[in-house]
């Protein structure tokens, strides 16, 4: 069974991979569709704004049935056998749309890579350069993040407010560049916040400043994120 039709202001299913796309085009997801629908885009940033499209449904498909389980087990129903062959089979269906998910990120990851490598940023003289891991990292630490110490497993992950999950060793890489603090006065357990530092806000706003500087201020070559098209008399 598919899932119902979403609402109109919920048929948008956030990516954890948004971030990082946005990193490596300079421009929102938004954007990426507006193009993608006036039939602007060159081929590669075309597949990547399907692929993505393709996400964001595989990605809604897995919040239906997570919150179908979450209100199946919420003390609503009567606790029978019925209940328990709904809540079997939402599981079933919550795996399977959870696998439909992670290959779709894997096309959109697939995508994406030629183009992060064909605008990479150079590094400045004496610098090492800002990857697009890193710059996907920074972005999802600015709008928020907490390290977390699982209690059972003792691992430690960074969870940012947009659901994006960032390795503790990323992490630790990030604080041995400057670039990211933790406020050591909270317990791991309980959620260290994670946040840019001078630095790591500086790194941020050259990435995109050097992004905006190097748009072409002519006709764009194949391949290239299309210009803003001239207004019309």
């Amino acid at each position: 069974m598919s899932p119902d039709p979403a609402p109109a202001a919920a048929r948008r299913a956030a990516s954890p991979l948004d971030h990082r796309i946005e990193a490596a085009l300079g421009h929102d997801i938004d954007t990426l569709r507006a193009h993608r629908d006036r039939g602007v885009l060159d081929e590669p940033y075309a597949r990547l704004a399907d692929q993505h499209r393709q996400l964001a449904q595989a990605e809604t498909g897995v919040t239906f049935y997570r919150t179908l389980l979450h209100r199946l087990t919420s003390g609503a129903f009567p606790v029978d056998g019925a209940l328990f062959g709904r809540i079997g089979r939402t599981v079933g269906q919550l795996k399977e749309a959870a696998d439909v998910r992670d290959a779709a990120a894997q096309q959109v990851i697939a995508a994406l890579e030629p183009i992060e490598t064909a605008t990479a940023t150079p590094p400045a003289a004496g610098k090492e350069p800002l990857s697009a891991a890193d710059q996907a990292a920074l972005l999802a630490i600015a709008g928020g993040a907490k390290l977390y110490e699982h209690l059972l497993t003792g691992r430690m992950s960074v969870t940012a407010a947009s659901g994006t999950r960032i390795p503790h060793a990323e992490l630790q890489r990030l604080e041995s560049a400057g670039l990211v603090s933790r406020d050591t006065s909270h317990p791991v357990h309980a959620g260290q916040p994670v946040a840019l530092t001078e630095a790591g806000r500086a790194a941020l706003t050259t990435v995109h400043r050097t992004t905006a500087n190097q748009a072409p201020k002519t006709t764009a070559r194949p391949g290239a994120w299309p210009s803003t098209p001239a207004r019309r008399r």
